[in-house]
């Protein structure tokens, strides 16, 4: 893959979802390279994180997800080239951030002493409060409960009041008993922080210790920051100052004040910190929640910029716009999910296309139909007024990729698009996704679980388990080389290796609850090669070849030598006989 662009870098991708009161980690960790014009299928059972990972960079998690870590970058020149025009008020706001970072900049010179301040303030908070381990254990207890009386709430809730009541009477009593154990284990915290705090209080040795350290950090931290800042903070401050004008120059004029404060205070806080923002990979850690633009050049009335896109710190919905159909497009399972049934064929495919692309109504027509004679709609513009009832399942699924398709994406995610169809219609939409990538050159990213299809359609695999990537390969690779004991189990269940009078091959147990934090190798419950080491360490990312990764320790060297399971040992026979792959 080194001749090829990288498209899309997912750089330890954690996304979390508030649920009932509990978070569940449904990503965990994923690194991912997506490059121009190829097609990777990411593969998995159901709840194993597909749908929600190309959400991810899609800009469609649902309102109780969030990305909690890591970065998804998406590479695309015309999109990162940013221009910020410089009006008389664009140069005052210049000069106020300057003159704010200029005052934070006197901070710089007692980061040590600083630092000290901090370490003696939190010695001070461990002695009267919990530790970290018996917070994190009493929270847990807590939470545990909370979420076991939100269930038994909503299951009093489906009780008849007629017929039940003595269900009704006794989950009352259940819930109040929780209630009780909450309110215990709450009073039992306050009462052991109370505790170690009076005798925290009681010991004058530290105390008084601890007041005269404190007292003489603070003296010198004042001493040291009432120095004049260098000229050399004061040109790397102008710049930064531009950095921030750049990264904030799109937002409307409220939202504009708002990021320029909150980078402000993220500047000065690195400053008070001692952190180095002479580089570029120091400046760009302050915009935690905006994107970093870098300064590459100005002249008297402009600032001329290049953007890190991190998708997963757009929150502007303007920034979505410009990415979500134009840049990444998807096709859904259910074309019915993704049509209008009210509105016509046509209007849908051209508003898509008058609401992204600079043209006329009737050059919107005109193109639609291009698309629909693309797609393979026959008579195109005798169907253009159709409804969506009057086209087949087949028929629909391919408006709903001419839609996608009618801005050029450059990445066009296909969620399971041929589920709902009957094996010949699939057959013919794999086909015509092929084809139009080739016109087109854009990127397919497929989620299936029918290996049949990643046969027919990918490049690499991406093998998704428990919410992260535990092989990736090409599809010869992991078809023909499977390294990881899931993805045996995978290749193993297909029916088309099943012989006569034998029972199909299914995985036993199910997948690992994600709101609880996983010890090990998240598939080892599950796995008849287990290894002990798998159930007590998550095993590395180990390199097969340039192209090939598994996430086992069954690539360690000191492994053990597990042979693959027979049914899949001449599995390449099979699978050109069952999918024409010859």
């Amino acid at each position: 893959m080194e001749d090829k662009k990288v498209l899309l870098s997912i750089d330890d991708l954690e996304v979390k979802f508030r649920v009932r009161g509990r978070i569940l980690t449904a990503i965990r960790g994923i690194f991912l390279d997506i490059y121009e014009n190829e097609s990777i299928a990411i593969v998995g059972e159901s709840g194993s994180g597909k749908s929600v990972f190309t959400k991810t960079f899609a800009g469609m998690l649902d309102s109780n997800g969030y990305i909690s870590e890591g970065h998804v970058v998406f590479h695309d020149p015309e999109l990162e080239a940013t221009t910020v025009k410089l009006n008389a008020a664009g140069k005052r706001a210049l000069s106020v951030i300057q003159a704010h970072l200029d005052r934070s900049s006197r901070l710089e010179a007692g980061a040590k002493t600083y630092r000290q301040m901090l370490e003696l303030e939190s010695e001070y908070k461990a002695k009267a409060a919990l530790s970290d381990e018996e917070d994190e254990k009493l929270n847990a207890e807590i939470s545990a409960i909370k979420f076991q009386r939100t269930e038994l709430f909503n299951t009093r809730q489906t009780y008849d009041p007629k017929n039940e009541k003595d269900l009704i009477k006794k989950a009352g009593e259940e819930i109040e008993a929780l209630d009780r154990k909450i309110k215990e284990l709450e009073g039992s915290r306050t009462a052991l922080i109370k505790e170690r705090k009076e005798k925290l209080q009681s010991d004058t040795t530290y105390m008084q210790s601890y007041r005269e350290r404190k007292a003489g950090l603070k003296e010198q931290y004042e001493k040291e920051t009432a120095q004049e800042i260098s000229k050399e903070q004061k040109e790397r401050n102008a710049l930064l100052a531009k950095e921030i004008y750049l990264s904030t120059g799109r937002y409307n004029y409220r939202r504009r004040i708002k990021a320029v404060r909150r980078l402000e205070q993220a500047a000065t806080e690195a400053m008070r910190l001692g952190e180095d923002l002479s580089t570029t990979e120091g400046r760009s850690r302050i915009f935690t929640s905006d994107m970093y633009v870098e300064l590459k050049s100005e002249t008297a009335d402009a600032l001329h910029g290049t953007c890190m896109l991190d998708l997963s710190k757009i929150t502007y919905p303007g920034d979505w716009g410009q990415i979500r159909g134009t840049r990444i497009a998807t096709v859904f399972q259910d074309p019915m999910t993704s049509l209008n049934p009210i509105i016509t064929i046509g209007k849908q495919i051209t508003s898509v296309i008058l609401k992204h692309q600079n043209c006329s109504e009737s050059e919107a027509r005109e193109r639609a139909l291009i698309l629909m004679k693309q797609v393979g709609i026959p008579n195109a513009e005798n169907r253009f007024d159709d409804y969506p009832f009057q086209y087949s399942g087949g028929m629909r699924q391919r408006i709903v990729i001419a839609i996608a398709l009618s801005c050029q994406p450059k990445i066009l995610i296909c969620d399971e698009p041929t589920t709902a169809l009957d094996v010949t219609i699939q057959a013919q939409i794999l086909n015509l996704i092929k084809e139009l990538q080739k016109e087109y050159g854009y990127t397919i990213v497929f989620i299936t679980h029918d290996l049949g299809v990643v046969a027919n359609v990918a490049d690499r695999v991406a093998v998704l388990y428990a919410g992260q990537v535990v092989e990736l390969g090409t599809v010869e690779e992991v078809f023909y080389d499977p390294r990881h004991p899931y993805t045996w189990a995978l290749l193993s269940s297909l029916p088309q290796l099943a012989e006569k009078g034998t029972e199909l091959y299914s995985i036993t147990g199910t997948p690992p609850s994600l709101y609880n934090k996983i010890k090990g190798d998240a598939f080892a419950p599950r796995n008849p090669y287990c290894l002990k080491l798998d159930t007590l360490e998550e095993p590395p990312m180990f390199r097969v070849s340039e192209t090939h990764y598994a996430k086992t320790w069954f690539l360690d060297p000191r492994a053990p030598k597990v042979e693959k399971p027979s049914i899949i040992g001449d599995i390449h026979g099979k699978l050109v006989s069952a999918y024409h792959l010859g």
